[in-house]
């Protein structure tokens, strides 16, 4: 399962997770990673698209914890539904409604085991638009590190059907 902030723009007019350019650089990291997207579940962890005008576009605007908390009983929901193994949280947003922590992605992913209060493991990476928004040798490092976790959440996966 993969948990990110919250829906783009585009995602938002058309109803699904992960469908503009972030969600296109995602696909491509997937694949690198030796998965396919029909085998992870993807969703958001708020649920709306919080933005703020900007001439006749909606830009971003990072979801606060009031929208985390309101959303997370649907996001809790899925997790009882599906089940998963391994969560992988693409950026802080994501991370905070699972764990409840406000911690880094950088200092998350140093942390040997993270779990969820549903006993999935937990792991902590980057969201594709922090790669987007990133320059040179920057943004190949979280290009990678995407990647690894991605291929960590597939060795984990494998070996717990085992």
């Amino acid at each position: 399962m993969l948990v990110g902030e919250q829906p783009g723009d585009e995602e938002d007019l058309k109803g699904c997770p992960f469908i503009g350019p972030a969600g296109r650089l995602l696909d491509t990291l997937i694949e690198a990673a030796g998965l396919s997207r029909q085998s992870i579940y993807i969703t958001n962890a708020v649920k709306h698209f919080k933005w703020e005008p900007r001439g006749k576009r909606r830009l971003h605007k990072k979801p606060g914890l009031r929208e985390i908390n309101a959303c997370n009983v649907w996001l809790e929901r899925e997790i009882t539904e599906i089940a998963p193994g391994i969560i992988v949280a693409l950026g802080s947003t994501a991370l905070r409604a699972l764990t409840g922590a406000t911690l880094t992605i950088a200092v998350a992913r140093a942390v040997a085991k993270l779990q969820h209060r549903q006993g999935a493991r937990l792991i902590a990476s980057y969201h594709p638009s922090a790669i987007l928004r990133a320059e040179g040798t920057h943004a190949d490092a979280l290009r990678q590190a995407l990647i690894e976790d991605l291929q960590l959440a597939r060795k984990l996966a494998a070996a717990s059907i085992q």
